[in-house]
């Protein structure tokens, strides 16, 4: 079993209802359970916008090495505009 650290937080009365009510509920058997909750879900959140971020630096580095022309502005939104007219028809 994990070891088990107690802390002190402070929450706005909103969210200290909130938290209340979903216990009051039985959607959770304790606070801490909450708590917990919302913390894996915020580190799933972190993790993935982290994972975000590398892949971008990832191919923002590929799009600098290649040396292939790109695509004008105008012309992306020209082949857009084309591809959007046909699917609402």
């Amino acid at each position: 079993m994990p070891s088990i650290e107690k802390i002190s937080i402070a929450l706005p009365a909103e969210m200290v209802a909130q938290l209340r009510e979903a216990v009051e509920s039985g959607e959770y058997a304790s606070s801490s359970e909450v708590v917990r909750d919302a913390l894996r879900e915020w580190t799933q959140k972190r993790n993935l916008h982290q994972q975000g971020l590398e892949e971008l630096r990832r191919v923002w580095k590929q799009a600098v090495k290649d040396e292939a022309p790109g695509v004008a502005p105008k012309e992306v939104l020209s082949r857009l505009e084309k591809k959007y007219r046909t699917m609402s028809k």
